[in-house]
C-alpha cells in the first residue's frame, strides 16, 4: 500500500485497530452507523468495510459490504460538513514546535476523495467491471480510503499564545 511509506505522520493516538470490529461478517454488517458517530468513528467503520472487501471472495458478501460502505461514505459526507467536536479538535491540535513533521499528502479536498470512493463503490455494487478488474477496484478503493483517513487525522490546528490557529494559516476553523 502507498500509505506505508507516506511522509505524513498521523497521530498514533488516533489510529484505529480494526481487528476488534471485524470478528465475523454478520456482526460487521450490523455495526451501527448514525448521527451519533464522529468523523473518526465513521472513517474507522468505512475502513473496516473496505478491509473486509479485500478479504472476501463471496459475491453476496461483497455486495453486502459495498452497500454498507456506501452508507458509511454517505454518513461521512454529513460529518465532513459538520463542525468538528471539541474532542477531535484537541486530537488534531499540536504545539507550536511540532509543525514541520505534519503535512497533508492530499492535494484534493476530502469531499472529492470521498466522492471518488463512492464512485468506485457504485461500480462494484452495479457490477459494471469485469471480474478480473474488481480486485483492482477494491484495492484502489481501500487505498483511497486509507489516504483519506490519514489526511483527515493529520493535525490541522496549532496551539499559540493567542489560542488555536489553523496549521496552514487558514483563518477558518473546523475545516477538514
Amino acid at each position: 500500500m502507498a500509505i506505508k511509506n507516506s511522509t505524513t505522520l498521523a497521530r498514533p493516538e488516533i489510529t484505529d485497530n480494526h481487528s476488534a470490529f471485524a470478528e465475523d461478517l454478520t456482526a460487521l454488517l450490523k455495526l451501527p452507523l448514525g448521527a451519533e458517530h464522529d468523523l473518526f468513528q465513521v472513517l474507522a467503520i468505512c475502513q473496516i468495510y473496505a478491509d473486509e472487501l479485500t478479504e472476501t471472495n463471496n459475491h453476496a458478501e461483497c455486495l453486502a459490504l459495498c452497500g454498507r460502505l456506501l452508507a458509511g461514505l454517505n454518513m461521512l459526507k454529513a460529518v465532513l460538513k459538520a463542525p468538528l467536536p471539541e474532542h477531535l479538535i484537541e486530537l488534531l491540535t499540536i504545539e507550536a514546535g511540532d509543525t514541520e513533521e505534519y503535512r497533508s499528502p492530499l492535494t484534493t479536498d476530502s469531499e472529492t476523495v470521498r466522492e471518488y470512493c463512492c464512485a468506485l463503490t457504485m461500480v462494484l455494487l452495479n457490477q459494471q467491471a469485469p471480474a478480473d478488474q474488481r480486485e483492482y477496484i477494491i484495492g484502489l478503493l481501500g487505498e483511497l480510503l486509507a489516504m483519506l483517513a490519514e489526511d483527515l487525522k493529520t493535525p490541522r490546528f496549532i496551539r499559540t499564545s493567542d489560542g488555536l490557529a489553523m496549521l496552514d494559516g487558514e483563518a477558518v476553523p473546523g475545516i477538514h
